[in-house]
């Protein structure tokens, strides 16, 4: 009792601070202590409490159905939340790659184009998970707390139908039966009994329609959710293949540019060994003597009868056979040896001959 009362005076200094006049606070406290009084009488088993267990169900299912949405909300602003963060690590790292692509690769303007429609593409999602999914569930949620207070107030009604029965009952069991008493009595019944069936009726209609639209909430918000999805990702699907293609003929690009290098130093090295090759002439051998003083040449040592045969014979080769018996007196050199010579050779043959019959002469 106590507690009950500390808490009445705290809700009296907040009526008093709305502007409430006297009298309406004096009606409103002793409501309030009223209800007190009953709550303690019912829980101490002094005084019947109505019970409503189709009812107590119903507030069951709406407590359980308003966590699911909170959870369902909260966890919906989390998905945008990241999201959104997922859309400023995109931009920075296509940022990051459009910086440092060089204006001579492959795609460059491409690889521009795909940074601004992927930052597109990710505003145009975040925004449509915020327009398809999360308005409608925070309209959802925003039904809950009316229903909350209305169910309250239910309560409420009905702890002063069960207050305003119970004096009913106690003024009929009086001795003194007092009908002024009785008629007050039995107007609060009525007026109790009236405030708690309005409300009670609305809530019992609404709760049950309230439990069965979750259902139908659950399936648009994830069909929303799943078709944008579904849409976000098939194209920047497209994107990162564009961006995979372009990535592919850059190394494409690379490759070519190597192996362009690779050949052009060979054909270099080629053309210099064919250049070496061709300037080096072996030189001739007057040439190639040591520089220096001359060198006198050694005497000729004079040739023998044999080293004569022998030059005689080289100088005409298998064409001519020399005959080395000494002539007799009455042929001439020129007769001696003018048969043994071809026609050719005549011409050749004087000389040597003559040489060769002085030196027999002169041997005999």
């Amino acid at each position: 009792m106590a507690e009950m009362g500390k808490e009445t005076g705290k809700e009296m200094g907040k009526e008093m601070g709305k502007g409430v006049t006297a009298g309406k606070l004096a009606s409103t406290m002793q409501k309030r202590l009223t209800r007190a009084q009953e709550k303690v009488m019912q829980k101490l088993g002094k005084a019947d409490e109505t019970k409503d267990t189709a009812f107590e169900e119903t507030v069951s299912n709406f407590n359980k159905q308003m966590a699911e949405g909170a959870r369902l909300q909260r966890d919906l602003r989390g998905y945008m939340t990241a999201v959104k963060a997922m859309h400023e690590a995109s931009k920075r790292l296509q940022d990051c790659l459009a910086e440092m692509y060089e204006p001579d690769w492959f795609g460059k303007e491409e690889v521009d184009s795909m940074a601004e429609d992927t930052d597109m593409l990710w505003i145009d999602f975040h925004q449509k998970l915020v327009d398809s999914a999360l308005i409608n569930m925070d309209n959802y949620m925003a039904q809950f707390p009316d229903i909350k207070n209305r169910i309250s107030k239910r309560d409420r009604k009905l702890v002063d139908f069960d207050s305003a029965r119970h004096h009913m009952a106690s003024i009929q069991k009086g001795k003194k039966k007092d009908e002024v008493k009785i008629a007050k009595a039995e107007e609060e019944l009525g007026r109790a009994q009236k405030v708690f069936e309005e409300i009670n009726t609305e809530l019992q209609d609404e709760l049950p329609t309230l439990w069965d639209s979750r259902v139908g909430l659950y399936v648009t918000t994830f069909q929303s959710l799943a078709g944008v999805t579904e849409k976000f990702h098939n194209e920047m699907g497209k994107l990162s293949h564009n961006l995979n293609d372009v990535m592919g003929k850059l190394e494409d690009q690379r490759h070519i540019k190597n192996d362009s290098k690779t050949k052009t130093p060979a054909k270099s090295e080629d053309a210099a060994n064919h250049s070496a090759e061709s300037g080096s002439i072996p030189k001739s051998p007057s040439k190639s003597r040591p520089s220096g003083p001359p060198v006198p040449r050694p005497p000729r040592p004079s040739p023998s009868k044999e080293g004569l045969q022998n030059d005689a014979i080289d100088l005409f080769g298998d064409a001519a056979t020399v005959s080395m018996t000494t002539p007799s007196h009455d042929a001439t050199p020129t007769q001696a040896s003018s048969c043994c010579l071809p026609t050719h050779l005549q011409s050749h043959r004087a000389p040597v001959i003559a040489q060769m019959a002085t030196r027999g002469t002169a041997e005999h």
